[in-house]
């Protein structure tokens, strides 16, 4: 009677377990093979389209995370779990979890629509998210800027995609605006003169487009010029410094005055 109690226990329990484990773990194991080649087929593509490394290495991550749990869930209904109730308590921790992390998946949805539209690229000098400085890094969650005193500021990716982005890399060439004022009383025309040979004598001071140079306003205090040189991006800073110096050290071999703010008060004695 035991002799047939522990066949029959065999023939209807453990064989047939053993048989369904033995194809859960094939299921995984050559799951999770066509998983890898999946990916790898993936990754080659989307390095053939020329995308960003940080985006192929996030989409390659989710998309082996997701076929991994298809494979597991694959192997679980073979053993006869009960995938339905897991795939409704996965969805449920899903939404709990997006919900606590609103915006964390704001800023991830804002570093991929980043990195897949290029507003800017590692190494230019750009204006967003409330900072100015050079950008560093683009990750998923962040970017990281170096501002121009040498600090690194990490600025969430949805307050620079939520806002406005100027980037000042982006042209080869930039036009430098500055302002100069003189005297009422000095010579307007030696005055250009004097400035537009400051800029000529600038080799950085690029010949197309033209400098304008021009009287811009009739001041309270003075006569003001502007100066609208072109240069290359890379030279803005060190050209702009240079010219205010020069010029200013050539209205004073000229005897030109910029002067001070004044208010003439005119004062009349009652009889």
């Amino acid at each position: 009677m035991n002799e047939l109690n522990i066949q029959e226990i065999i023939s209807v329990y453990v064989i047939p377990w053993a048989i369904n484990i033995a194809l859960a773990l094939a299921i995984f194991y050559i799951g999770r093979m066509v998983a890898k080649v999946v990916v790898k087929l993936l990754r080659k593509l989307l390095v053939k389209a020329k995308m960003d490394q940080i985006l192929i290495n996030f989409v390659c991550s989710i998309a082996n995370a997701v076929l991994l749990l298809f494979v597991i869930v694959a192997a679980l209904d073979q053993l006869g779990v009960d995938t339905t109730s897991l795939i409704a308590l996965l969805g449920a921790a899903g939404l709990a979890v997006g919900l606590a992390l609103q915006g964390s998946l704001q800023n991830f949805a804002a570093g991929v629509m980043m990195i897949v539209f290029r507003p800017f690229k590692a190494g230019d000098f750009v204006e967003a998210g409330g900072t100015s400085g050079v950008v560093e890094a683009i990750n998923i969650f962040s970017t990281t800027m170096r501002t121009g005193d040498n600090r690194e500021v990490i600025v969430p990716n949805g307050a620079i995609y939520g806002g406005s982005i100027v980037n000042y890399s982006a042209r080869d060439t930039r036009r430098i605006d500055m302002v100069f004022g003189i005297g009422y009383e000095d010579d307007i025309r030696k005055a250009k003169e004097v400035m537009r040979q400051v800029v000529d004598a600038e080799e950085r001071v690029l010949r197309e487009p033209a400098c304008q140079i021009a009287v811009s306003e009739l001041g309270d205090s003075s006569v003001n010029f502007v100066v609208r040189p072109w240069v290359k991006s890379g030279d803005y800073w060190a050209v702009k410094f240079d010219l205010t110096e020069r010029i200013k050290l050539a209205f004073d071999e000229q005897g030109i005055s910029i002067p001070y703010p004044q208010m003439d008060v005119h004062m009349q004695k009652a009889d």
